[in-house]
Protein backbone atom coordinates (compact mmCIF):
# COMPACT_ATOMS: atom_id res chain seq x y z
CA UNK A 1 0.00 0.00 0.00
CA UNK A 2 1.72 3.26 -1.05
CA UNK A 3 0.19 5.99 2.01
CA UNK A 4 -0.32 9.34 0.10
CA UNK A 5 -0.29 12.60 1.66
CA UNK A 6 -2.06 15.50 0.20
CA UNK A 7 -0.63 19.37 0.34
CA UNK A 8 -3.25 21.95 -1.21
CA UNK A 9 -4.49 24.85 -0.01
CA UNK A 10 -7.79 24.04 -1.91
CA UNK A 11 -9.90 22.38 0.38
CA UNK A 12 -12.30 21.02 -2.18
CA UNK A 13 -9.77 20.33 -4.61
CA UNK A 14 -7.96 18.54 -2.10
CA UNK A 15 -11.20 16.38 -0.86
CA UNK A 16 -12.41 15.48 -4.17
CA UNK A 17 -8.61 14.53 -5.19
CA UNK A 18 -8.92 12.31 -1.53
CA UNK A 19 -11.67 10.50 -3.02
CA UNK A 20 -10.44 9.25 -6.38
CA UNK A 21 -7.50 8.54 -5.37
CA UNK A 22 -8.85 6.32 -2.13
CA UNK A 23 -11.00 4.15 -5.46
CA UNK A 24 -7.85 2.88 -6.37
CA UNK A 25 -6.83 -0.74 -4.14
CA UNK A 26 -2.91 0.09 -4.01
CA UNK A 27 -2.91 4.04 -2.90
CA UNK A 28 -3.94 5.07 0.81
CA UNK A 29 -4.65 8.63 1.95
CA UNK A 30 -2.50 9.26 5.21
CA UNK A 31 -2.99 12.93 5.55
CA UNK A 32 -4.11 16.03 4.31
CA UNK A 33 -1.95 19.66 4.66
CA UNK A 34 -3.98 22.89 4.35
CA UNK A 35 0.17 24.70 3.73
CA UNK A 36 3.33 23.67 3.14
CA UNK A 37 3.85 24.48 6.93
CA UNK A 38 1.49 21.53 7.58
CA UNK A 39 2.72 19.24 4.99
CA UNK A 40 6.09 19.55 7.00
CA UNK A 41 4.52 18.25 10.38
CA UNK A 42 2.59 15.63 8.88
CA UNK A 43 5.34 14.29 6.68
CA UNK A 44 7.31 14.08 10.22
CA UNK A 45 4.23 12.32 12.22
CA UNK A 46 2.73 10.14 9.09
CA UNK A 47 5.88 9.25 6.98
CA UNK A 48 4.25 8.93 3.62
CA UNK A 49 5.48 7.71 0.69
CA UNK A 50 4.49 9.88 -1.78
CA UNK A 51 3.29 13.47 -1.30
CA UNK A 52 1.35 15.60 -3.66
CA UNK A 53 2.44 19.21 -3.30
CA UNK A 54 1.15 22.42 -4.51
CA UNK A 55 3.34 25.24 -5.01
CA UNK A 56 1.47 28.01 -3.71
CA UNK A 57 0.32 27.91 -0.72
CA UNK A 58 -0.04 30.68 2.57
CA UNK A 59 2.06 29.59 5.63
CA UNK A 60 4.78 28.02 3.89
CA UNK A 61 4.56 27.36 -0.04
CA UNK A 62 5.28 24.22 -1.68
CA UNK A 63 8.87 25.21 -2.88
CA UNK A 64 10.07 25.78 0.46
CA UNK A 65 8.19 22.62 1.92
CA UNK A 66 9.75 20.92 -0.51
CA UNK A 67 12.89 21.79 0.19
CA UNK A 68 12.75 21.33 4.10
CA UNK A 69 10.76 17.30 3.23
CA UNK A 70 13.88 16.56 0.76
CA UNK A 71 16.82 17.33 3.66
CA UNK A 72 15.16 15.97 6.26
CA UNK A 73 13.29 13.14 4.85
CA UNK A 74 14.93 12.15 1.41
CA UNK A 75 13.15 8.98 1.05
CA UNK A 76 9.86 10.69 0.62
CA UNK A 77 9.08 11.21 -2.92
CA UNK A 78 7.64 14.60 -3.62
CA UNK A 79 5.11 15.10 -6.68
CA UNK A 80 4.51 18.88 -7.71
CA UNK A 81 0.36 19.18 -8.42
CA UNK A 82 -0.26 22.39 -9.46
CA UNK A 83 -2.57 24.73 -12.02
CA UNK A 84 1.23 26.96 -12.67
CA UNK A 85 2.97 25.58 -15.31
CA UNK A 86 5.67 28.70 -15.17
CA UNK A 87 9.30 28.01 -15.91
CA UNK A 88 10.92 29.27 -12.16
CA UNK A 89 8.03 27.05 -10.36
CA UNK A 90 9.26 24.34 -12.20
CA UNK A 91 13.08 24.67 -11.92
CA UNK A 92 12.26 25.52 -7.95
CA UNK A 93 10.61 22.76 -7.63
CA UNK A 94 12.84 20.18 -9.36
CA UNK A 95 16.05 21.87 -7.38
CA UNK A 96 14.66 22.09 -3.98
CA UNK A 97 13.78 17.89 -4.47
CA UNK A 98 10.75 17.35 -6.43
CA UNK A 99 10.57 13.63 -8.27
CA UNK A 100 7.86 14.76 -10.42
CA UNK A 101 6.23 18.03 -11.43
CA UNK A 102 1.84 17.39 -13.05
CA UNK A 103 -0.53 19.78 -13.94
CA UNK A 104 -3.77 19.24 -11.76
CA UNK A 105 -5.09 19.13 -15.75
CA UNK A 106 -4.43 15.70 -15.21
CA UNK A 107 -6.74 12.41 -14.84
CA UNK A 108 -6.83 10.84 -12.00
CA UNK A 109 -5.94 7.45 -13.16
CA UNK A 110 -2.74 9.35 -14.73
CA UNK A 111 -2.09 10.82 -11.61
CA UNK A 112 -2.60 7.23 -9.78
CA UNK A 113 0.01 5.49 -12.31
CA UNK A 114 2.46 9.00 -11.80
CA UNK A 115 2.32 8.44 -8.11
CA UNK A 116 3.31 4.31 -8.63
CA UNK A 117 5.89 5.82 -10.55
CA UNK A 118 7.97 7.82 -8.20
CA UNK A 119 7.07 5.29 -4.98
CA UNK A 120 9.36 3.13 -7.51
CA UNK A 121 11.54 5.92 -7.57
CA UNK A 122 11.45 7.36 -10.93
CA UNK A 123 10.62 11.17 -12.07
CA UNK A 124 7.70 12.21 -13.53
CA UNK A 125 6.81 15.30 -15.38
CA UNK A 126 3.95 15.89 -17.58
CA UNK A 127 3.80 16.36 -21.34
CA UNK A 128 4.27 20.37 -21.49
CA UNK A 129 6.48 20.42 -18.27
CA UNK A 130 9.16 17.54 -19.96
CA UNK A 131 9.15 20.50 -22.85
CA UNK A 132 10.22 23.29 -20.66
CA UNK A 133 12.60 21.14 -18.95
CA UNK A 134 14.00 19.64 -21.43
CA UNK A 135 14.48 22.77 -23.28
CA UNK A 136 16.41 24.83 -20.70
CA UNK A 137 18.57 22.08 -20.52
CA UNK A 138 19.46 22.01 -24.39
CA UNK A 139 19.58 18.69 -24.15
CA UNK A 140 20.01 16.19 -27.76
CA UNK A 141 16.92 15.25 -29.15
CA UNK A 142 17.89 11.77 -29.55
CA UNK A 143 19.46 8.95 -27.44
CA UNK A 144 23.33 9.03 -28.00
CA UNK A 145 25.09 5.45 -28.53
CA UNK A 146 26.84 4.59 -25.69
CA UNK A 147 29.94 5.61 -26.82
CA UNK A 148 29.09 8.69 -27.42
CA UNK A 149 28.08 9.57 -24.01
CA UNK A 150 30.91 12.37 -23.92
CA UNK A 151 33.39 9.51 -22.56
CA UNK A 152 31.93 8.89 -18.84
CA UNK A 153 33.52 5.49 -17.69
CA UNK A 154 31.34 2.36 -16.95
CA UNK A 155 31.12 3.09 -13.49
CA UNK A 156 30.06 6.41 -14.14
CA UNK A 157 27.46 5.59 -16.23
CA UNK A 158 25.82 3.30 -13.76
CA UNK A 159 25.96 6.54 -11.14
CA UNK A 160 24.70 8.74 -14.02
CA UNK A 161 21.34 5.75 -14.55
CA UNK A 162 21.15 5.43 -10.73
CA UNK A 163 20.51 9.08 -10.84
CA UNK A 164 17.88 9.12 -13.20
CA UNK A 165 16.07 6.50 -11.48
CA UNK A 166 15.74 8.66 -8.68
CA UNK A 167 18.36 7.63 -5.99
CA UNK A 168 20.19 9.33 -3.36
CA UNK A 169 23.87 8.77 -2.63
CA UNK A 170 23.37 6.41 -0.32
CA UNK A 171 21.03 4.51 -2.12
CA UNK A 172 23.65 4.65 -5.21
CA UNK A 173 26.89 3.41 -2.75
CA UNK A 174 24.72 0.38 -1.33
CA UNK A 175 23.65 -0.78 -5.07
CA UNK A 176 27.29 -0.06 -6.14
CA UNK A 177 28.69 -1.50 -3.25
CA UNK A 178 30.98 2.02 -3.13
CA UNK A 179 31.18 4.47 -0.19
CA UNK A 180 29.06 7.51 -0.16
CA UNK A 181 32.20 9.90 -0.37
CA UNK A 182 33.13 8.10 -3.64
CA UNK A 183 29.72 8.45 -5.09
CA UNK A 184 29.34 11.80 -4.43
CA UNK A 185 33.27 12.19 -6.36
CA UNK A 186 31.95 10.18 -9.30
CA UNK A 187 28.49 12.69 -9.25
CA UNK A 188 31.25 15.70 -9.68
CA UNK A 189 33.22 14.35 -11.75
CA UNK A 190 29.49 13.52 -13.95
CA UNK A 191 28.27 17.31 -13.48
CA UNK A 192 31.72 18.88 -14.58
CA UNK A 193 31.89 16.45 -18.06
CA UNK A 194 28.06 16.91 -18.91
CA UNK A 195 27.97 20.61 -18.03
CA UNK A 196 25.37 20.42 -15.81
CA UNK A 197 24.55 22.52 -12.89
CA UNK A 198 23.11 19.51 -10.30
CA UNK A 199 22.02 16.03 -9.29
CA UNK A 200 18.49 17.27 -10.66
CA UNK A 201 19.85 18.22 -14.63
CA UNK A 202 21.52 15.10 -14.24
CA UNK A 203 18.53 13.02 -13.69
CA UNK A 204 17.11 14.51 -16.64
CA UNK A 205 19.79 13.83 -18.65
CA UNK A 206 19.53 10.51 -17.86
CA UNK A 207 16.10 10.28 -18.12
CA UNK A 208 16.21 12.03 -21.40
CA UNK A 209 19.17 9.61 -23.11
CA UNK A 210 18.89 6.67 -21.22
CA UNK A 211 14.94 6.42 -20.86
CA UNK A 212 15.49 5.81 -17.22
Amino acid sequence: MIRVLLADDQSLFRQGLASLLSLEDDLEIAGQANNGKEAITLTEQLQPDVILMDVRMPVCDGVEATREIHQRFPWVRILVLTTFDEDEYIWKSLQAGALGYLLKSTPSSQLATAIRTLYQGHSQLGPTIAQKVFAQLNLPATVKSSNQHYHLSERELEVLTLIGEGKSNREIAKTLFLTEGTVKNYVSQILSRLGLRDRTQAALWAKQNFGC
